[in-house]
C-alpha cells in the first residue's frame, strides 16, 4: 500500500496556480480520501467556509496550513484575493464546512471567477450528502436532479415547486431542521402525495434514513421535532399529461402548470384552462387562490 501511494504521489504532484476543490467528510472523519489528505498537506493555502471547523479537521489529520475565510458574505473581496494568489502561482485548496465544495455554497462563484481568468480548477472528489442520500433512498437513480435549498420567499418557493410539478425523475433537496415542517407541507400541497426519503445526519452517530410518503411525513413531523441537517429525496411525478389526455382530470394548478411548461405565461395559461373547462377566468382564479391557500405562510 505504501509503495502504491508513493507511486501515485509522483504522478499527482500539485500544480502551482491551481485551485483544488477538496471534498471533506460530511460526518464520519474516516470518509476523507488519501488524495484529499495529500492535497491539503501540499497546498500553500486552504480557503474554508468556516476556518474553525477546518482547523479542527486539519489538527485531526496532523496538518498545519494557512487558512483564509471564504464564505457567502465575503466571497467578492476574498474571491479577488484568492484569484490574485492563484495568479501569483499559489496552490489553493478550497473546502466547504462538510462534503464537496461548490454545491449550494460560494465555491461556485470562485470556480466561475477562475474560469473567467483561465485559472486551472481540479476536483478532488469525496463525500457528498446528496449522492449518499440518493443511493440509499430506494428511489430511481438513473435520472435525477439536484434542487438545492428552497427559497424562503413564498413566491419564489411556489414558482420553484410548480416548475418541477410534473418532472418524472427523482429530485434531491437540502433543508434545515427549522424549515422542514413548512417544506413538507408545501411539497404535499403543491405536488400531491408521493414517496419521499428523509436522510438526516448522514455518516454521523445518529444517522437516520426514513422512507415514507409526504402525507405520512407531514403527520410524523407534526409530533416529532426535526433535528439535524436533512437531505430530502423526492419521487418524481407518476403521470405526465400528454396532448391527448383529458386535462380536466388534473387539478387547476396542474392544468395551469401544463400550459406554463408549454411556454405560456401565467395569464395565458389561466385563460387556456378556462377555455378547456368552459368556465370564466374569474372562476379559475378563485379556484387557484383556494388551492394555493394550502401552502403555509
Amino acid at each position: 500500500m505504501t509503495e502504491f501511494l508513493n507511486e501515485q504521489d509522483g504522478k499527482n504532484e500539485l500544480q502551482p496556480g491551481t485551485l483544488y476543490l477538496v471534498a471533506t467528510p460530511i460526518g464520519n472523519l474516516e470518509d476523507i480520501t488519501f488524495r484529499a489528505v495529500r492535497t491539503l498537506r501540499d497546498a500553500d493555502l486552504v480557503a474554508a467556509e468556516d476556518t474553525r471547523r477546518t482547523a479542527a479537521l486539519l489538527n485531526h489529520l496532523g496538518l498545519k496550513k494557512p487558512l483564509v475565510s471564504y464564505f457567502q458574505h465575503n466571497e467578492k473581496s476574498k474571491g479577488e484575493f484568492l484569484l490574485k494568489k492563484l495568479q501569483e502561482g499559489t496552490i489553493v485548496a478550497l473546502v466547504s464546512d462538510a462534503g464537496t465544495p461548490a454545491i449550494s455554497d460560494p465555491g461556485e462563484d470562485l470556480v466561475r471567477l477562475c474560469s473567467e481568468h483561465n485559472i486551472p480548477v481540479v476536483p478532488v472528489p469525496g463525500a457528498t450528502a446528496a449522492i449518499s442520500a440518493l443511493i440509499s433512498s430506494a428511489l430511481p437513480t438513473g435520472r435525477f436532479s439536484f434542487e438545492g435549498f428552497l427559497s424562503v420567499n413564498k413566491k419564489s418557493r411556489r414558482e420553484h415547486l410548480l416548475s418541477i410539478q410534473h418532472q418524472p425523475h427523482t429530485m434531491i433537496f437540502y433543508e434545515a431542521p427549522h424549515k422542514l415542517r413548512r417544506t413538507l407541507k408545501d411539497f404535499y400541497a403543491l405536488l400531491g402525495d408521493r414517496k419521499i426519503v428523509l436522510a438526516r445526519e448522514l455518516t454521523k452517530r445518529y444517522e437516520e434514513i426514513i422512507r415514507t410518503t409526504l402525507s405520512e411525513a407531514v403527520k410524523l413531523y407534526a409530533e416529532r421535532e426535526p433535528k439535524g441537517e436533512y437531505v430530502l429525496v423526492l419521487e418524481g411525478a407518476q403521470i405526465v399529461p400528454e396532448e391527448n389526455e383529458d386535462l380536466n382530470n388534473l387539478t387547476i394548478l396542474e392544468h395551469i402548470n401544463h400550459y406554463i411548461m408549454l411556454g405560456m405565461d401565467q395569464k395565458e395559461a389561466q385563460k387556456a384552462v378556462a377555455a378547456d373547462r368552459g368556465v370564466s377566468k374569474r372562476d379559475i382564479y378563485a379556484e387557484l387562490v383556494k388551492q394555493k391557500e394550502g401552502m403555509t405562510e
